[in-house]
């Protein structure tokens, strides 16, 4: 199925505006991240953990709710289990006057559930710096790992693209998530989960922009007197319908975990949505174009 048989869209003499769009997607995340900052996830900010056994089954977002009204702030509630809840807070009192708020809570927004603890623990603040660096050396490092990747099987003009469009990916994501924390309906806080959909986003990215840059390679083997624009353009072209179909498949089945996922993982499938997106979007206008200009600026590779 190619929906974009003969496509000949000009990707590369409009690249202005792709800077322009981009541009001012980059810089309003850098503003909301630098105002908003972001919700970090109790895994990066320290905080208790109780796992609470019930007689019969309780809706984690039902509990979420009803311990936040109690709490003074929303926690983190997932099922675990059968018939248990892992429930996560902040450590705004001692754990034995939180465990007992739960308690209560429990009994009385549930005067059948007999809650019992079976397990507490507390996430220090060291262990969540740890986790936080180690969060950001992941991301880092995985950047780095893909510069060289794309250094070795293409060139460095290729690699400085891939990973110029993960960057961009990345911070226009944490951008959203920032600006939108507090308005949505569900959670946005920044956690080990989020940061396994960060990584996820860039290996999808990545995905769609080797594609598009073997087509380059390809092409320009194959019309070596043409302009290098041109071959740019309709390399992006003649992979656009299998980026198109790739993106609108892999979105429609984020789609349905967003909506039937259950509330614990809605976070992660909003930053996957916004991930592809963005990811489908610059493979097209940041990647490539980036090869364009340093081709451009530094002339054409050299080879022995």
């Amino acid at each position: 199925m190619r929906i974009f048989e003969n496509a000949n869209f000009a990707f590369v003499e409009s690249r202005t505006k792709g800077y322009i769009i981009s541009g001012i997607l980059l810089l309003a995340s850098f503003a909301s991240l630098a105002i908003h900052g972001l919700e970090m996830g109790i895994d990066f900010q320290g905080g208790m953990e109780f796992v609470i056994q019930t007689d019969n089954p309780l809706d984690a977002t039902e509990v979420r709710s009803g311990l936040g009204g109690i709490l003074g702030t929303e926690p983190e509630v997932k099922t675990f289990g059968t018939n248990a809840l892992l429930v996560r807070t902040l450590p705004n009192e001692s754990i034995t006057a939180v465990q007992g708020q739960i308690i209560d809570a429990f009994r009385s927004l549930y005067p059948d559930s007999n809650p019992t603890v079976l397990k507490t623990d507390i996430v220090g603040p060291r262990f969540a710096q740890d986790l936080k660096r180690g969060a950001l050396y992941s991301v880092f490092g995985s950047l780095l790992v893909i510069f060289v990747y794309i250094l070795l099987r293409f060139e460095w003009r290729f690699g400085v693209g891939a990973v110029a469009a993960l960057f961009h990916d990345v911070i226009i994501t944490l951008g959203v998530f920032s600006a939108l924390h507090g308005f949505l309906p569900f959670s946005l806080q920044i956690d080990q989960t989020i940061i396994a959909a960060f990584l996820t986003i860039v290996g999808y990215s990545l995905n769609d922009t080797v594609v598009v840059f073997d087509r380059i390679r390809e092409y320009t083997g194959l019309f070596k007197t043409e302009n290098y624009h041109k071959v740019v353009n309709k390399s992006i072209n003649n992979t656009l319908s299998r980026t198109i179909i790739t993106s609108s498949t892999t979105l429609l089945v984020v789609m349905v975990l967003f909506i039937f996922g259950g509330e614990v993982l809605r976070g992660f499938a909003f930053a996957l949505i916004i991930g592809i997106l963005i990811g489908t979007y610059s493979s097209i206008y940041v990647a490539s174009p980036v090869v364009v200009e340093l081709r451009d600026r530094f002339g054409k590779p050299t080879r022995k």
